[in-house]
């Protein structure tokens, strides 16, 4: 039988620090347990008091189950502990729980803190206790610190199998030609990151127009397509991520091309988040790019208003942003820096 190993952790976020001390206890036993501590309570006071947003424990076993997938010797277990704060952990209860969730006998306990000895000789006496990188030499963070100091201040130190769970995402939203791709480019050029083109102006492109060609089973593809494309692009942001166009958005171009209007978009409306509304208006020139045809002033005024009246009656919150390009230009910088 092979040397056990275990290197456990709230992991509230994982970041850089664990992946160094994860990777080296797996080179330093046969079998590695990578267990995750998770208790509800003190998880969630945690996370309050640093103003950061609730990271459930699926997610965070997530997060570890992607990063030691090609860890042959690694495992990952969750155990709860119920502890109401760091202070009241029962260390004696979890290692009970450790011991039963791995079953086997334990050789090494990797951790990063030296303090943790006396408690691992006592709780875990047949184990070698090893501590990787205590002095925060090779990877200078905590979890405490990124919490205190906000995960973007130390975004090199976020994996990138976790990025994803804190980008900000911002909306761009309008009716035709309110330039909403020329700002939804122009943002992501500022903050070096991706973004996400309307994928209903990408099929009306590949048929050629909207406005009487595209018909009512459009719409719902329209929607789908848009959200695998958000989630395509997640994966690479970062820290922010730029949306031209959402369901609400397509739900209104529905009911403008076909007179329809699909439950199953508003389904898509009701599950999707965004972090910043952008609400172009429609007060700047009118372009005919060959996929517009409603360009009269007072249409566009009054799609400007339904469209208004939709998102309002869903409860959405959003900034309008007016003037030229411009002025959209440096308000939505403005937005989006109160953001970060």
């Amino acid at each position: 039988m092979g040397t056990v190993g275990f290197i456990g952790g709230k992991f509230l976020p994982l970041h850089q620090g664990h992946v160094y001390a994860i990777t080296q206890a797996a080179c330093r036993c046969d079998e590695l347990y990578v267990v995750l501590s998770h208790s509800p309570v003190r998880d969630q006071k945690l996370c309050e008091a640093a103003g950061m947003k609730p990271i459930p424990y699926e997610v965070r076993l997530r997060w570890l189950s992607t990063l030691v997938k090609d860890m042959e010797n690694v495992r990952v277990i969750a155990v709860e502990d119920g502890a109401e704060s760091d202070e009241t952990y029962d260390w004696q209860a979890g290692a009970a729980d450790i011991k039963r969730k791995i079953g086997k006998p334990i050789d090494f306990v990797f951790s990063s803190e030296q303090s943790y000895d006396p408690i691992f000789r006592r709780l875990y006496p047949d184990a070698k206790h090893v501590v990787l990188d205590g002095a925060r030499s090779q990877v200078p963070i905590s979890a405490t610190r990124i919490r205190n100091e906000g995960v973007f201040a130390h975004w090199q130190h976020i994996p990138a199998v976790a990025q994803p769970f804190f980008v900000k995402k911002v909306v761009v939203v309008g009716t035709e030609s309110c330039g909403k791709s020329t700002l939804t480019r122009y943002l992501a050029k500022i903050y070096n990151t991706v973004f996400v083109e309307e994928y209903g102006r990408t099929i009306c492109e590949e048929v050629g127009g909207c406005d009487t060609i595209l018909t009512k089973e459009y719409f719902p593809h329209i929607a789908y397509g848009h959200k695998m494309k958000e989630y395509e692009a997640l994966q690479r942001a970062n820290k922010l991520l730029f949306i031209d166009t959402e369901a609400i958005v397509t739900q209104f171009y529905s009911e403008l091309y076909t007179g329809t209007s699909f439950p199953v978009l508003d389904e898509i409306a009701r599950e999707q988040h965004y972090d910043l509304w952008l609400l172009l208006a429609p007060d700047v020139a009118w372009i005919d790019d060959g996929l517009r045809v409603h360009g009269a002033e007072q249409i566009r005024l009054d799609n400007h208003q339904k469209l208004c009246r939709m998102l309002d009656e869903r409860g959405i919150a959003y900034v309008t942003i007016t003037g030229d390009y411009e002025e959209r230009l440096h308000r939505a910088v403005q937005q989006v820096n109160q953001l970060l």
